[in-house]
């Protein structure tokens, strides 16, 4: 079994990527159980930050390492959130403080306006220097509610409103969740391209 780290500290996230990963060959260990420093996310774009994370987690614990930047983007305010879904309304914001700024900011916007989109940047390196990791990016298509329903899920998830669903993604159930969602798509892509490589292990152990 191959040991991986998970350059995230986010419960969530964490939580996720458990599921959608289990059943691999892999032991997931999430970088809070090393007390690593938490990296500079000074990216403009999801890659860049993804591969930040992923770097230093790689070089701090010697180990492969799997790093997710996601985020929301809204097509009224130009794309923000964007980079700093996370830290919208401050560095110490908590999800609920994030979800209030951003209504606060579609206020009056009708809803043909409020369309919105998840997007996850996935980077996996072998370690530290690896210079051909693999990155897969996808999205998932939603609308901005002008209050929040469901209790599932983390981040903006009680705001956004799935429209093949007909429901926000807080009101989904996990399975259903990691089936549709932008990270999930994004692990589904990285799996079918680890399948094809049958050595990308072999290498992270030289």
């Amino acid at each position: 079994m191959y040991k991986l780290v998970l350059a995230t500290s986010n419960p969530g996230k964490i939580r996720e990527f458990k599921v959608m990963l289990n059943g691999l060959n892999l032991q997931v260990l999430p970088q809070s159980i090393f007390s690593l420093p938490e990296a500079d996310e000074t990216g403009l774009t999801f890659v860049e930050n993804a591969l930040f994370k992923a770097r230093s987690a790689s070089l701090n614990t010697g180990l492969p390492a799997l790093a997710d930047d996601s985020g929301l983007m809204v097509d009224a305010l130009a794309g923000a959130p964007g980079v700093y879904s996370a830290r919208y309304a401050g560095l110490d914001a908590l999800d609920r403080n994030n979800n209030d700024k951003l209504l606060s900011e579609l206020d009056g916007v009708p809803m043909e306006r409020r369309t919105a989109r998840f997007v996850c940047a996935l980077v996996l390196l072998r370690y530290q220097t690896d210079p051909a990791p693999l990155i897969c990016q996808a999205s998932w298509e939603g609308i901005i509610l002008t209050e929040p329903y469901g209790a599932n899920g983390f981040g903006y998830d009680p705001i956004f409103w799935v429209l093949t669903e007909q429901r926000t993604s807080a009101q989904l159930a996990s399975e259903a969740k990691n089936r549709l969602s932008h990270r999930g798509q994004a692990v589904t892509s990285l799996l079918q391209q680890l399948s094809q490589l049958p050595t990308f292990w072999e290498m992270s152990m030289q």
